[in-house]
């Protein structure tokens, strides 16, 4: 029994064992790799070979590129530190507000993207974007206030009336002019006493002949205009006057208003009149509505006529006579405030006056307003013109 089984062991030896082996079907084979996330598998594992061969053959495409590293440091932004009088008053450096240059309508050559040509009226241009700075004029002082006889005490400050000879302070405290035949071109520039920088350029490097106005809310303003009178400035105080939208828009404390009684208005003027002495003459300041009110109107005329004080409005009060000396600008030329513009209206303002024998214009102190009417001032005699304070244009009353 043993041999037998021994036998049957031997026989099979070695022949493979009936169906215990592993078999290779390419049909199943072909069914798992059919299946996609086996296929997107495959298909990464053959890009992933394809580069590490890429770069087996050809070595790194960057190998050899010189290589640096640069620590990067963010310095802490710097404040740019104020610009001194001079600079305030330089055209360049107001030529990003000015926009010079991007309207190409500015260059009279019309080269887009170049400076504008500011063109005087003798053939001379300036670049916009260049540095005007205007030159200190030497002083030509005035008679110093208060004059003896043209004030007296009012509930807030000296107020000015006329003297016991007859004097009145429109034509004592105003700038002596003598007429040289040639046409007369006035100037007044206003706004002057809240900005300490404008206001000395103002005073300092504009034409005595110029006339200035200050605001009577200014600190100092008794110092301003005795300044101002020093280097030969007649000086005039600005009264704020209800404008339209008032009070969104509103020219500040003591404004006379169009619905006013008249002692409304008389209380108002003493303390606007009572801030400083010194002026000849009073000017406007908006008013739009105010000047349309016939008793508000009559009463502020009423006075400046009875203290013997000038008017004089930007425009606004034209068919508005009285005071004790009257006149009213032609033009204001700065709405517009670019050197461009500004130097196109003091041009129209000079050929009015060669057509009328005379013209008055007024602006503000922008710094742009200063540099352009100090350059267009210095040639006026030679184009045939005389500067003229704006005193000298003032008429009487019914004259």
């Amino acid at each position: 029994m043993f041999a037998k089984r021994q036998s049957a062991l031997a026989a099979t030896a070695g022949a493979p064992p009936k169906g215990g082996g592993l078999k290779f079907d390419v049909k199943q084979v072909g069914a798992v790799l059919k299946k996609p996330p086996v296929m997107v598998g495959g298909a990464g594992l053959l890009l992933l070979g394809t580069i590490a061969l890429f770069l087996t053959v050809l070595g790194d495409p960057r190998a050899g590129t010189p290589t640096a590293r640069v620590a990067l440091h963010r310095e802490a932004p710097v404040e740019a530190p104020a610009p001194s009088g001079l600079e305030a008053f330089s055209m360049g450096g107001f030529s990003a507000w000015q926009g010079l240059g991007a309207d190409p309508s500015l260059d009279p050559n019309g080269a887009a993207g170049s400076e504008a040509l500011i063109t005087l009226p003798d053939g001379t241009t300036v670049a916009g974007g260049s540095a005007i700075a205007a030159p200190q004029i030497a002083a030509s002082p005035l008679i110093a206030a208060p004059i003896a006889g043209l004030s007296q005490p009012g509930p807030q400050g000296a107020l000015p009336v006329i003297a016991p000879d007859g004097r009145v302070p429109a034509q004592a405290y105003a700038r002596p002019f003598q007429s040289n035949g040639k046409p007369r071109v006035a100037l007044i520039v206003g706004g002057l006493g809240l900005n300490a920088v404008t206001t000395r350029a103002a005073i300092e490097r504009l034409p005595a002949d110029v006339t200035l106005s200050f605001v009577p809310y200014a600190q100092g303003l008794q110092g301003w205009i005795d300044l101002a009178r020093a280097q030969g400035h007649e000086v005039m105080i600005e009264i704020p006057m209800e404008p339209t939208g008032y009070p969104n828009n509103d020219p500040g404390p003591y404004t006379l208003l169009a619905n006013a009684t008249p002692d409304d208005v008389e209380a108002k003027m003493n303390w606007l009149l009572g801030r400083a002495t010194g002026y000849f003459g009073v000017t406007n300041y908006l008013g739009d509505r105010f000047v349309t009110s016939d008793t508000g109107m009559a009463a502020f005329l009423g006075i400046l006529r009875q203290r013997g004080v000038a008017f004089m409005d930007d425009g606004l009060a034209r068919r508005r006579p009285g005071a004790w000396a009257r006149a009213t600008a032609d033009s204001v030329i700065d709405e517009t405030q670019t050197p461009a513009a500004i130097i196109g209206r003091l041009n129209a303002l000079e050929a009015a006056a060669k057509a009328r024998g005379a013209a008055l214009g007024t602006g503000f102190a922008y710094p742009v307003t200063v540099e352009a009417a100090a350059r267009w001032t210095a040639g006026l005699d030679a184009r045939g013109l005389q500067l003229a304070p704006a005193s000298a244009m003032t008429q009487r009353p019914g004259r």
